[in-house]
């Protein structure tokens, strides 16, 4: 008989303890990787978000693709400024009437 191995064998204890270990690791190790380098996946989370809140300004843009809701948007910001313009006029026009 020998003298015993220095790396006993693992018991299933042991290995869970070893995968719940990694887990914690590997959750560690993308959330500094994300926090340095700046993750696609946060990149798209926040891209896609910003999609949603422009999908929810500009009416009628739910059904569309992205090429159609920029040229949906540059539209409707081109009417909301002619609105202003025409409000400002009609401010010019009613405040000299006087």
């Amino acid at each position: 008989m020998g003298a015993p191995s220095p790396n006993p064998a693992p018991t299933a204890l042991s290995l869970k303890g070893m995968v719940l270990q990694n887990k914690v690791k590997g959750k560690q190790w993308r959330k500094r990787r994300a926090a340095l380098e700046g993750s696609r996946r946060f990149r798209s989370d926040g891209v896609s978000r910003r999609v949603r809140t422009l999908r929810r300004l500009v009416p009628n843009t739910q059904s569309m693709g992205l090429d159609g809701l920029f040229t949906e948007t540059a539209g409707y910001i081109m009417r909301l400024q002619m609105r202003v313009e025409v409000m400002k006029a009609m401010v010019d026009v009613l405040s000299t009437s006087d």
